[in-house]
């Protein structure tokens, strides 16, 4: 059995924690040992091996998802990673994956999404295996017993029954409040996403009801494919044409995390007496219902609100009523529209060598805190108009400036002039901790010369 994990979304619903070029996957939520995109992985060896998972990912993501591997202790070549030159939606993803697994025969595919919750693994990992052997016929979808009516997610209305699953009868679209009620007295089931099928099977209907899909991969290389491929999801390419496809109905506790009144949800053990998700010093007197979510170095007082979200980044601050946490992604279309970085980037900032956060800047200065994972080492490169002055915080600094080499220990600096070529190194055990303060006319990125990529390659 091989898995397929789908790990491009970019979670607009989440901002402003979630941001596209660092979205709600690869985050590591309050009082969570891992990301979304870890637990996904710890899922699916659940029932396969690391070798037999495909991570289908955003091009933009390779180092951040092969970085959450090794934190995992796995090496990061282990699992196999498939980059998606352009985003197409899922069914070209899901086929592109498909195809590299049938290069090796068919086999039992499970489609996941990156970020779920669930709380059971053990449970869904027995509950896929009993329907394995229906996967000749069928393509399965796994449907959730709703506990309330929610009209985020889709609807399934399961039809004849086939020992555990059923037919499906139909999809429903995400529905108003409701005809959302109506749908979960009917006994419809939430439509999680997820998926499970033999390969063969989904080649074979991937080509009787999304041709344009398949001729598109069909002698071309990846790049070919997707800029020739539609963009469209697995469920309006393929799953609502085909008379083939069976759901079978999970009895876990799960969650897609798809809006901040979910989150809200999920931290049940977190709520006070009056029903307030709070963290750490957070003050709530005569208020309700609320999610507070902020640096746990701040305090937040509510007094006399109720059903509120609020959520605290760097650089954002988003306050919304619960009922309305779906709209969250509108904020996001405004930001993009005024061409604010904002809505994609953080304060914080992840590369192939570690990250860095922007801590304080103006007109003529910026300050940064970099942190460099031990045997990585920045992009040789130079700047036009700024200097650079870094002061190792800790760890060792192997520093490379015009070809010289020094070693700068914590507590000692370096300056680098503009207009020197320059990098920085750790070839030590632990994370080299960095400050670094720009200064001159021109702080903008496209200052640097590049003289070998972030990867160290020329």
């Amino acid at each position: 059995m091989k898995a397929i994990i789908l790990a491009g979304g970019s979670g607009t619903r989440l901002w402003p924690l979630s941001r596209s070029r660092y979205p709600k996957q690869f985050i590591k939520l309050k009082t969570m040992k891992y990301s979304l995109f870890q637990m996904t992985i710890d899922r699916c060896l659940s029932f396969c091996k690391l070798e037999d998972i495909y991570v289908m990912a955003n091009k933009e993501y390779e180092f951040i998802l092969r970085n959450q591997i090794v934190e995992m202790g796995y090496p990061a070549d282990k699992i196999k990673v498939l980059l998606e030159p352009v985003a197409k939606n899922t069914l070209p993803a899901i086929y592109y994956a498909v195809r590299e697994i049938n290069d090796n025969g068919s086999d039992t595919a499970v489609v996941l999404p990156s970020d779920h919750l669930i709380d059971d693994n053990t449970t869904f990992a027995n509950d896929i295996k009993r329907c394995e052997s229906l996967t000749k016929e069928y393509i399965f979808t796994f449907g959730i017993r709703p506990n309330e009516p929610e009209t985020g997610y889709g609807y399934i209305m399961p039809g004849e029954k086939m020992g555990n699953a059923f037919r499906v009868e139909e999809f429903k679209e995400k529905p108003n409040f409701e005809t959302a009620k109506q749908y979960v007295e009917k006994g419809y089931l939430w439509n999680s996403g997820m998926f499970m099928f033999n390969t063969d099977v989904f080649i074979k209907q991937v080509d009787k009801h999304a041709n344009d899909v398949r001729q598109a991969f069909e002698d071309a290389n990846v790049e070919e494919a997707f800029e020739k491929a539609p963009s469209i999801s697995i469920d309006y390419g393929l799953m609502e044409k085909s008379e083939s496809i069976a759901v079978l109905p999970l009895d876990i506790i799960w969650d897609d995390l798809g809006s901040f009144s979910s989150l809200y949800e999920t931290y049940n053990n977190k709520k006070d007496d009056n029903g307030n998700v709070v963290f750490d010093k957070q003050i709530t007197i005569e208020s309700n219902d609320n999610l507070i979510y902020i640096n746990e170095e701040k305090i937040c007082a509510l007094v006399g609100v109720d059903n509120l979200v609020i959520v605290d980044d760097d650089d954002a601050l988003l306050i919304c009523n619960k009922g309305k946490t779906q709209e969250v992604k509108q904020v996001v279309d405004v930001l993009k529209e005024k061409k604010d970085q904002r809505a994609d980037l953080h304060r914080t900032e992840f590369r192939p060598w570690g990250s860095f956060t922007i801590l304080e800047f103006g007109e003529y200065y910026k300050i940064k805190r970099i942190s460099v994972i031990p045997s990585k080492q920045l992009s040789y490169q130079m700047h036009f108009h700024r200097s650079e002055h870094w002061i190792v915080v800790s760890g060792t600094a192997t520093i490379t400036v015009d070809d010289e080499n020094y070693l700068v220990r914590s507590g000692e600096s370096i300056f680098i002039k503009a207009g020197s070529k320059h990098r920085m190194m750790n070839e030590g055990k632990i994370s080299l901790e960095v400050i670094e303060v720009q200064s001159g006319l021109y702080l903008g990125e496209d200052d640097i010369v590049r003289f070998e990529d972030d990867f160290g390659r020329c």
